[in-house]
């Protein structure tokens, strides 16, 4: 295999993949009625996402990826949202499960990537979803998760299961094939329709065990076997607590795409009845300057979360409990500034935000569908860091020591 790296391109770079997904805007708006309509991204959509190579961020250089920052996938993120909120929310999964992957064992990445290094990776990661049992050289994994985004344009697909290990029920993270994966067809929805988010279900598929890996293994801080041969700062970092950050990065793009709708529009826009100018109107000039500072201090939320994190992993140091339910609850909060400005527009947009034919119309139901992900609902993370801070379990296995 070592040869087989050698091989590999020059790695990409972050900041590259920033501007390439920044390009990708106009592209995306263009394509977006196609994808929603078709309720996954079109063919074209899936080309160039490949071809762009921006879900390669995190992928460890040695395939060819960028090894880049946290903010720079937040970054990548709210700018195709900007573009189209269902093919940001995929890239979402996608980008994010990369990392993931450089924390399985090195026979696992040389499988997925060393034959398709610009793959992309879906998965869900909801407990109790799906049952495995040990046999010779694995697991044989069952079950039936729902939402599992971007499973159609998917080469691979990571499921959760448990499996009892020596007496002790385990969760276990397991990656497969998109091949051996059955897709129903569940996603009828009224946001984010292009966003491919079907049922999946896998019955008594064989797992090899280089593919499995525990929840403790995906906790960062290098206790991964990926470790082995990721050293990088990067494969260190606890994602389970920075989900909320990049999840909710999608559906900022989205707020983000719907202030600036309805500010080109009102600059131009009269009243029905008056004539007069809708921006010369006091209530309309107060109520943008509240979409545009919320959208404003989401980033800056979530820029500065990141930047914490980074720093922190860095300079070799560790996350306690209240750390991570803290990232958690903030992310979540800047989901609530992005949710509020998505609101404000939708009231000061007037009759014309009723039609599908109004982007903002889209921008608010794909909002009001990212708003139910588990990583933006502020009673779950609010909650959870509130526990914490008051001297309480946090109660999260996956945000526990």
């Amino acid at each position: 295999m070592d040869t087989l790296v050698k091989t590999r391109p020059a790695a990409l770079d972050g900041d590259t993949l920033v501007e390439r997904a920044r390009a990708m805007i106009p592209f995306l708006r263009e394509m977006a009625d196609k994808t929603n309509a078709m309720r996954r991204p079109t063919e074209e959509v899936r080309l160039r996402l490949k071809a762009d190579g921006v879900a390669r961020l995190w992928q460890p250089k040695r395939y060819g990826g960028a090894e880049g920052g946290l903010v720079q996938g937040a970054e990548i993120l709210r700018l195709l949202g900007r573009g189209c909120g269902s093919t940001a929310w995929i890239t979402a999964q996608n980008i994010q499960h990369n990392l993931m992957l450089g924390n399985w064992p090195e026979q696992a990445q040389d499988e997925i990537w060393g034959a398709t290094p610009d793959a992309l990776v879906s998965g869900i990661l909801i407990p109790g979803m799906g049952k495995a049992r040990q046999v010779d050289g694995g697991y044989q994994l069952t079950g039936r998760w729902p939402f599992v985004s971007g499973c159609e344009v998917a080469d691979w697909i990571i499921f959760t299961g448990d499996c009892e290990i020596d007496g002790v029920t385990e969760e276990l993270h397991f990656v497969l094939p998109r091949a051996q994966v059955e897709i129903l067809d569940t996603w009828h929805t009224i946001g984010l329709r292009g966003s491919s988010s079907h049922d999946c279900v896998v019955k008594d598929v064989f797992v090899p065990a280089h593919m499995a890996v525990t929840l403790d293994d995906l906790k960062g801080h290098g206790n991964g076997p990926g470790a082995q041969v990721n050293a990088g700062w990067l494969y260190r970092v606890p994602l389970y607590a920075l989900f909320g950050c990049f999840i909710g990065s999608a559906p900022l793009g989205v707020a983000e795409a719907a202030v600036d709708y309805y500010i080109e529009n009102a600059r131009k826009r009269a009243s029905t009845m008056s004539k007069s100018s809708i921006a010369s109107f006091t209530t309309q000039q107060v109520k943008v300057a509240d979409a545009k500072t919320s959208v404003l201090s989401a980033w800056q939320i979530i820029r500065a979360t990141l930047e914490e994190m980074e720093a922190l992993v860095k300079r070799g140091a560790t996350t306690t409990a209240e750390d991570r339910t803290r990232f958690r609850a903030a992310a979540t909060f800047a989901g609530r500034l992005a949710s509020n400005a998505v609101n404000v527009v939708l009231e000061a947009g007037g009759g014309g935000v009723i039609y599908e034919r109004n982007p903002i119309s889209r921008c608010a139901s794909d909002m009001l569908v990212a708003n139910r992900h588990i990583t933006q609902t502020w009673d779950v993370n609010g909650a959870n860091y509130g526990r914490v801070l008051l001297g309480l379990p946090c109660g999260v296995p996956a945000l526990e020591d």
